[in-house]
């Protein structure tokens, strides 16, 4: 049986924009700061990533995607302008490298109720689709479990590498990826003109359009019937954007999390690697693996100065502790954010640990040398990092 014939597509803006106003029957994608770094990406898409046709296409629908959600966003906000009143409280952040247990700390303390928490189908589509009322089934879990079976279906050593979950609390990275100033695309294809030009521009308008969807999930949560004192936010991404993080989120306590980097640093690449791997045929694992040894020894670099000067706003939690004892570590980090750990949801935290068992899932294999690294290299390109949190602790 013949394979299905995959769509060609234009990677342009007037073809993306276009598709999803046609899709959304809408026009509005409220301030149009996303413009740039949006040209920007689909020309590093059409002209580096090596795409195939599968990948393009991809590529083309997320995109398409993501603007559909900007118009629902701006849809929601027009009909009911009160979203925009949501008080945002300072946030607890959880932020580290890949790999250094930031999923299980954030999936462990977003079982109490005092936090709100995204969840995978919220942080993919932010918005309700018109209509919707808050009652009946919402369309978008069905639509998000689907694209998580498609995900492990296409490349199931993500399974291993980290748990997917539809309904499950999970990154704001993707929130921030409908600005377009995030680093979701580089995870997905090789993109180095995109990558720099984030580097070199000011990131604060995506961080501004972050709060905007903040503000629209947490009326949702209202309308649904939760109620929190703050939110609870993870993500690495905001290693590279630690002053901006606290300048548009003032008074909000930074966790970070450590592992060595000789064990995270090959163990990201590996998941990237996978993702990529889904839309081209022509991975170059050496180079995948210097692009994010590079991106993020720099900003941990670039971290170490915001702490200078932020110092009190940050808790440092170590790996090896959240994995051997979660909920003492949880009890730990309570006790600095003035918080008491009462015995219902330490119970509730004890019953998500024993159905989430990291034993229960594939182990996860990389090596070094599969990328690029040395122990060596990569103790030299981290070594002010390691030297401050790790061989001192």
């Amino acid at each position: 049986m013949p394979e299905p014939q995959v769509p060609t597509v234009a990677l342009q803006l007037d073809a993306v924009l276009c598709a999803a106003r046609a899709r959304a029957t809408q026009t509005d994608f409220g301030d149009d700061s996303f413009i740039p770094p949006l040209e920007v990406l689909l020309q590093s898409l059409d002209e580096e990533a090596a795409l195939n046709a599968v990948g393009r296409f991809g590529q083309f629908t997320r995109i398409v995607e993501l603007l559909v959600n900007r118009l629902h966003v701006e849809h929601w906000i027009e009909r009911h302008p009160d979203i925009l009143d949501e008080h945002i409280a300072p946030p607890v952040v959880i932020v580290g490298l890949m790999r250094t247990g930031t999923t299980l700390l954030h999936r462990l303390m977003a079982c109490d109720t005092r936090f709100y928490a995204p969840l995978w189908y919220e942080t993919r589509y932010p918005a309700p689709l018109p209509g919707y009322d808050f009652q009946s089934e919402d369309a978008r879990i069905p639509l998000a479990q689907e694209e998580v079976r498609q995900m492990l279906a296409a490349s199931p050593d993500l399974a291993s590498i980290h748990p997917l979950e539809a309904c499950a609390a999970d990154e704001e990275l993707m929130l921030l990826e409908h600005s377009f100033y995030s680093t979701v695309p580089e995870s997905f294809a090789h993109l180095p003109t995109y990558a720099r030009w984030l580097e070199r521009h000011d990131n604060t308008p995506g961080y501004q359009y972050l709060r905007r969807l903040l503000q629209l999930l947490q009326w949702q949560k209202k309308r649904r019937g939760l109620h929190a004192e703050r939110w609870l936010l993870k993500t690495p991404h905001h290693l590279h954007h630690l002053d901006i993080l606290l300048r548009e989120f003032p008074g909000a306590t930074v966790i970070q999390t450590h592992r060595d980097p000789l064990q995270t640093i090959p163990s990201l690449c590996s998941m990237n690697h996978a993702l990529t791997a889904m839309g081209s045929d022509a991975v170059d694992a050496h180079q995948l693996g210097q692009h994010w040894c590079d991106k993020f020894a720099g900003s941990l670099q670039r971290a170490l100065a915001v702490r200078a000067q932020h110092a009190e706003q940050f808790i440092d939690v170590h790996y090896t502790d959240t994995a051997s004892d979660p909920v003492g570590t949880v009890q730990r980090i309570y006790r600095q954010l003035g918080l008491a750990l009462d015995d219902g949801t330490r119970a509730v935290m004890m019953e998500w640990l024993e159905a989430n068992r990291r034993e229960d899932r594939d182990p996860h294999h990389y090596t070094l040398e599969q990328f690029g690294f040395t122990r060596e290299g990569l103790e030299r390109q981290f070594a002010e990092y390691r030297r401050t949190f790790l061989l001192s602790a």
